[in-house]
């Protein structure tokens, strides 16, 4: 795809796309009074896919909405669920939901399948190969390929708890060029329209930097359908554009989003980064929940952004329970998250080499080991110091 500027349009943006997640909220599938399904909405929605497969794009979708039907089918009361309902519930609406999309489709032509993947689908490289060929054999037969977290075996501390992410991460393994977060916000503001009288609309992001993400104040408060907030979808643009994927953040509401969106609706576009990660860089700079810590210096800062490997003297702290190959969030001083990587060392290992140089390693630990505790190669930078 060509190199995106403020001038590009979003029609044109899907119009060369070859491959194209595209994610549906549960605000948008679900009547909010009646819990009941939007038939006309999500039928509308299938005939714009169809219209993206018709260009020559494989598409790929998130939907939303299990636990919503299941929630109501069940009679289930209004407010927080404890675990084992939601469990349930989602037991209950995925067939609905799947269903549901079944037969939005089927006039079109076009098979669904239903993929339902749990966090550690992604998080364990083994299972996020396997899911990713499971996809690609899907599109490789022509079927839709129909995603949602696996929520009745998910846990409140084992899940992506949203959506977003879990698009991201599926835009990701699949190497989507673009990636749509379909949700009840018309695109990123400086603040909260629903709050702030003088919020402006931002309709393109050239690089997610610290300012950008500090734009999210949370759930829109007109909503109670929906799990995540302004804060998840910066998150999973985030995580897609690190891979070179374009997102397109715009409201879902209307019937055709995305004949809407073709026809000049407000959105806001994230451009891919200049300098994509490849796959394997991708999926540590995307991991849901790493496993550790580690804190480092402004000296480990400014290596790192000059292409360094992390190394011992430059780490400060770290906390967490992890072994080596685990992913680890690298913090700077100041607490902001400045990178990820595979640690070369365990928790233990790590806690008795903090500060120590290359030299005082073996020493320390009573073996020789690696110089890095976390190798260039195996290392994602999340923000890079302006220069």
């Amino acid at each position: 795809m060509a190199t995106l500027g403020t001038h590009s349009s979003v029609g044109d943006i899907l119009g060369q796309a070859k491959r194209v997640v595209v994610k549906a909220g549960s605000s948008l599938l679900s009547e909010a009074q009646s819990g009941a399904l939007r038939h006309g909405w999500m039928a509308s929605l299938a005939q714009d896919l169809a219209g993206l497969r018709d260009t020559g794009a494989e598409v790929l979708m998130v939907s939303s909405g299990a636990v919503a039907l299941g929630r109501r089918a069940l009679k289930l009361s209004d407010g927080a669920l404890a675990l084992e309902q939601k469990q349930a519930a989602a037991a209950v609406g995925q067939p609905m939901l799947a269903s549901a999309w079944k037969e939005a489709f089927a006039p079109l032509g076009i098979v669904t399948a239903q993929a339902l993947l749990t966090l550690e689908d992604t998080e364990k490289r083994r299972r996020w190969l396997n899911s990713r060929a499971t996809l690609e054999a899907l599109l490789s037969q022509k079927a839709l390929p129909i995603i949602n977290e696996n929520d009745t075996v998910a846990t409140d501390e084992i899940r992506y708890g949203d959506n977003d992410r879990l698009a991201a991460r599926v835009a990701q393994m699949s190497g989507a060029d673009v990636l749509v977060l379909l949700s009840d916000i018309d695109g990123l503001w400086t603040a909260d329209p629903h709050r702030h009288s003088d919020a402006s609309p931002i309709p393109f992001v050239a690089d997610m930097s610290a300012e950008i993400m500090a734009m999210a104040e949370g759930p829109n408060p007109q909503s109670n359908l929906g799990s995540g907030g302004m804060v998840t979808k910066l998150t999973a643009a985030r995580m897609a554009v690190q891979g070179g994927c374009t997102v397109i953040l715009a409201s879902g509401v209307c019937e055709h989003p995305l004949a809407a969106l073709m026809n000049g609706a407000r959105a806001t576009v994230f451009a891919p980064a200049a300098t994509a990660t490849d796959a394997r860089k991708g999926w540590i700079a995307g991991t849901i929940n790493p496993a550790g810590q580690v804190h480092i210096d402004e000296g480990a800062v400014r290596a790192l952004g000059k292409g360094a490997s992390l190394l011992p003297a430059g780490m400060t702290a770290c906390t967490g329970d992890f072994t080596r190959g685990d992913v680890l969030a690298i913090l700077d001083m100041n607490g902001r998250e400045v990178g990820r990587g595979l640690a070369s060392y365990t928790a233990g290992e790590a806690r008795k080499i903090c500060g120590l140089r290359s030299e005082e390693i073996a020493h320390a630990l009573g073996y020789s080991a690696r110089a890095a505790m976390i190798h260039r190669d195996n290392l994602v930078l999340l923000h890079k110091e302006k220069t």
